[in-house]
């Protein structure tokens, strides 16, 4: 069985920057779910993609990573959106069908952007055990800004909000593998969004996964959305409005998350952009 795929870089700005995506824009027949999940272990990015189905308003997509499989996630719905829109495969403006829902993706090929709408934030209870935390970053309690909550937000996947108290401590940070997989399994997220507001429309993250196989992820789509709606909620970095978030520098990869959020009757409207990059093709031969 041959299975072709694509290669892109999402959320850069230039190449060799961003999160590095996967993407097999056609299932072939008879692939099933333990060889997908094997080849997400192959090629070793932290997400891979698979069309499953092309519709005229859009597509419908799984998503692993090299351990499971994932409802939704960031970089991968923006690059498997532009690597179809590049192929003339989809349009402009349409609706990635994943596990957690229908997500809006605009994409603008000319330019090498894409930005989708993510589904509402859905806020989890705060986690009070700050001293676990800043041990499973290796930081001190001291290090993370007191008054603001640590807590899960999901707008497809939920990520704990991690706020510290600036670019030093932020840098300093190391990810522990254990003491983040206990947090991440009592809080039911994926990763601690650790973050710092640098000035109005400027944030710095970093994210640390609750796996060893991705560790530290470098742009982290399915946690920019939570982050803005967390921004808007505390009146943080001039929020609501919209911010960059830089991400990636600490494994050699930036990024940039383009963040808008905006009221929504009780809750907020969040869109998450950034670059594109084709990096190349190939083929798995089974």
């Amino acid at each position: 069985m041959r299975v072709p795929f694509r290669l892109v870089d999402v959320f850069a700005e230039a190449p060799f920057g961003g999160n590095q995506l996967c993407v097999v824009p056609e299932v072939p027949s008879g692939l099933d779910t333990a060889t997908m999940q094997a080849l997400a272990l192959e090629i070793g990015f932290s997400e891979t993609t698979y069309v499953t189905a092309v519709r005229p308003d859009g597509y419908d997509v799984r998503i692993f990573t090299p351990e499971d499989e994932l409802p939704f996630a960031g970089h991968p719905t923006l690059g498997t959106a532009f690597a179809l829109a590049r192929e003339g495969t989809i349009g402009a403006d349409v609706v990635q069908r994943c596990g957690a829902g229908d997500v809006p993706v605009r994409i603008d090929v000319a330019a090498g952007r894409a930005t989708m709408t993510q589904l509402p934030p859905v806020i989890g209870n705060d986690f009070d055990d700050r001293e676990a935390v800043a041990a499973a970053a290796g930081l001190d309690v001291a290090d993370l800004v007191e008054g603001l909550p640590i807590v899960p937000i999901s707008t497809g996947i939920a990520h704990t909000m991690v706020p510290v108290r600036d670019d030093d401590a932020l840098r300093r940070a190391v990810r522990d593998d254990r003491r983040c997989a206990e947090i991440c399994e009592q809080i039911d997220a994926e990763s601690l969004y650790l973050f710092t507001v640098r000035r109005a429309g400027d944030v710095r993250a970093r994210m640390f996964d609750k796996g060893t196989t991705i560790g530290e992820d470098p742009a982290t789509g399915s946690a920019g959305g939570p982050l803005g709606a967390y921004l808007a909620m505390h009146g943080l970095a001039g929020m609501p409005g919209t911010v960059v978030i830089a991400q990636g520098e600490q494994v050699g990869r930036p990024s940039f998350l383009h963040v808008d959020v905006a009221p929504d009757g009780g809750s907020w409207a969040i869109e998450v952009g950034g670059g594109v990059r084709p990096m190349g093709e190939g083929a798995f031969e089974l």
